[in-house]
């Protein structure tokens, strides 16, 4: 298999509504401490799911944030060795960066976002 899907998240205009939607719709807990780039979504707004704690501990990490101004949408990162390279193969195979590099405050996780030819938003995610 060639790199992974590591991690997703849904962002929206409401982020309070959207964790307590999807924590009544599957059971999910939330932890909005973590740090999180502001490209993605309001400080303090972005609730990570820990998979370690469901039913069976599997899962892909995941989390629901966002902010007044953030559009909606659902993305899915995949893991890569070096972001910017990502984003720059993405653009040259007829994608569209539309995010990043961008770093976590106070972490070295790097994520950016580019669409598909067809307009899909996809995230990369790797490490600085």
């Amino acid at each position: 298999m060639g790199q992974p899907v590591v991690h997703f998240e849904i962002i929206g205009t409401d982020p309070a509504k959207l964790r307590s939607y999807y924590g009544d719709l599957f059971g999910w807990k939330f932890d909005t401490s973590g740090p999180v780039s502001e490209a993605v979504s309001e400080p303090g707004n972005y609730g990570f799911i820990d998979p370690s704690v469901s039913s069976g501990g599997v899962g892909i990490p995941g989390g629901v944030g966002g902010g007044a101004g953030f559009a909606a949408q659902v993305t899915f990162y995949v893991g890569v060795p070096d972001v910017e390279a990502a984003l720059q193969r993405a653009e040259s195979l007829g994608g569209t960066r539309r995010m990043g590099p961008s770093r976590a405050p106070g972490t070295n996780l790097v994520v950016g976002h580019f669409t598909d030819p067809e307009g899909h938003l996809i995230g990369v995610a790797g490490t600085a």
